[in-house]
């Protein structure tokens, strides 16, 4: 048994609280956090659109240490400095084709932490088991038992605490953009929201050089941050009929490859109008369960494409070296995105993410 403090979800809010980590089971590994980002699935699960069991502890950007190794894991070593992104089976068609984003299982692995290992490690709170596992690592808190399947070991001197929101909403907006919309140099490309997962998408477009590339959000600071980034045009949605200014902007064409990360019906309507003819919109986000976009057969029959994406249908064994690598030339720069908050605070960094003063919030341990 490890004592630690761990943000413990209960009734929507989160309390910082002593408790105890039990040993790594076969599969799963105890990690020292050093940091975690704070993800906008997280704030679903606060507002309770999301289901999680209660009390909880959620998080799923944790970067740390590895303190212990369970059973059955290769390739890992205590002492280890790794990040942490989401889990999967490892035996459906999925995760056999190179896809664990779409694993069979998923959901009840990640969201709602239910699919574990027999003897899969426990986190009491009073002695009272604590509802943990949250996409396969719960990382808000001293520690985290996470599966290893969703583990990326990194270099000794990699930093952790910048490196930390790579598991989820950066690997999401970048992998998005860079693995599945893909766009190139005759493309026009528009991404609706710049929060954190947006961001990464314009960064990750903007290494593709299209034609154009037009962000889409409410507040001007996130817009004009965006153009640092690598947007050409920006659309401020709170003030401008958003329609209307794409058509201008690209002379009537339209938007060939458009990214929506907000969540928002509306938005994701908005975005199938304004594009191109034989255009795709690719969505993403975590709205609560029964959320439904309306489409207009007629409008679509041009070819036009309305596609999900999760995790940026990515393999995090693959993109977070990349991801990586851009981050230590200077191409990622994640610190512009990032403020960093202690875990005592991690009520008031969730606050500062839904009001928008902080694009991508990081618990420092």
């Amino acid at each position: 048994m490890t004592t630690g403090r761990a943000a413990v979800l209960e009734d929507g809010v989160l309390t910082v609280s002593d408790v105890t980590y039990g040993a790594p089971g076969r599969g799963e590994v105890r990690v020292r956090m050093v940091a975690s980002g704070l993800c906008h699935t997280d704030l679903g699960v606060i507002a309770g659109g999301i289901p999680f069991a209660s009390p909880g502890i959620i998080g799923h950007e944790g970067a740390g240490v590895v303190d212990e190794v369970g059973p059955g894991v290769e390739g890992l070593e205590v002492g280890d400095q790794v990040l942490m992104s989401f889990t999967s089976c490892g035996a459906c068609r999925g995760c056999d084709t190179g896809h664990p984003a779409y694993c069979e299982t998923w959901a009840p692995r990640n969201l709602f932490g239910m699919l574990r290992e027999p003897d899969s490690a426990g986190i009491t709170r009073e002695g009272a088991p604590v509802a943990a596992h949250f996409f396969g690592q719960s990382s808000f808190g001293t520690y985290a038992i996470a599966d290893a399947r969703g583990i990326v070991k990194v270099a000794p001197d990699a930093d952790l605490v910048a490196l930390a929101p790579l598991g989820c909403g950066v690997l999401t907006g970048f992998g998005s953009m860079w693995n599945a919309l893909n766009p190139g140099p005759d493309d026009i490309v528009a991404v609706y929201g710049a929060g954190a997962v947006g961001l990464s998408a314009v960064i990750a477009a903007g290494l593709r050089h299209p034609a154009q590339l037009i962000a889409i959000d409410l507040v001007p600071d996130r817009l004009a941050l965006a153009r640092e980034l690598g947007a050409t045009d920006t659309i401020d949605a709170s003030t401008e009929d958003v329609v209307a200014r794409v058509a201008e902007i690209t002379g009537g064409h339209g938007v060939d490859l458009s990214f929506d990360t907000t969540g928002s019906p509306k938005v994701a309507r908005g975005a199938l109008d304004a594009a191109a003819i034989g255009g795709t919109v690719l969505v993403c986000g975590a709205p609560p369960p029964g959320t439904e976009i309306s489409v207009d057969i007629q409008g679509i029959l041009p070819g036009k494409v309305l596609r999900g994406i999760t995790m940026g249908d990515t393999a995090p064994q693959e993109l977070i070296p990349l991801l990586v690598d851009l981050h230590r030339s200077g191409a990622l720069p994640l610190e512009r995105l990032e403020k960093r908050y202690r875990l005592d605070d991690i009520a008031q960094a969730a606050h500062d993410m839904h009001g928008g003063a902080t694009v991508k919030p990081v618990i420092v341990f």
